[in-house]
């Protein structure tokens, strides 16, 4: 409500269009809820945050080079990419079998309704119990579940930062187009 309250006052005050300002509206949500998407698994963040950053190249002409752009862009996917392949990566590194990937994975969707211990020990329990009933070592599970859950912090501390930077430039550009 503050922020609708917020877009309808400076409309008043300034010469800029309902447009413009939904539009801005539009980036500003994009990238809060983008960075919230990089610490909760269902949200995808950073997809969110390079959304905000087009709108905002295509509203602030000039504001965000095209080189800037294309590297921000590329630097996403390359983050989205991580995130998909990391914890499958880094499980396997660590001795796990496809049970323990599965439990990981499992544990992580269920952790979701425990928010926020959940989320951090879902993965661990998951990925612990996956492989112990394919390996029945406890020692082998647990060297398992604690590379599954370094994979879980890595991807999420890397999504974090993209989703901060890629923010901080769609933000920042509006900030000094429109001031």
């Amino acid at each position: 409500m503050t922020l609708l309250y917020t877009l309808i006052i400076l409309t008043i005050h300034t010469s800029l269009s309902w447009w413009s300002m939904t539009l801005i509206a539009l980036v500003i949500v994009l990238s809060v809820v983008g960075i919230v998407g990089a610490v909760v698994p269902a949200v995808p963040g950073t997809s969110l945050n390079m959304a905000a950053l087009i709108i905002t190249y295509l509203l602030c002409p000039g504001e965000i080079s095209t080189h800037l752009l294309l590297a921000l862009l590329i630097a996403g996917v390359i983050v989205i990419i991580l995130d998909y392949v990391a914890p499958i990566w880094m499980t396997r590194v660590g001795g796990g079998s496809k049970s323990a990937i599965w439990g990981s994975t499992i544990g992580l969707v269920a952790g979701l309704f425990f928010m926020p211990i959940g989320l951090i020990v879902g993965p661990l329990i998951g990925a612990f119990v996956g492989e112990i009933t394919d390996s029945h070592r406890p020692d082998k599970a647990i060297k398992v579940s604690l590379w599954s859950f370094a994979a879980f912090l890595l991807t999420t501390g890397i999504k974090l930062m993209a989703g901060i930077v890629i923010s901080y430039y769609s933000i920042s550009a509006i900030y000094y187009h429109f001031t």
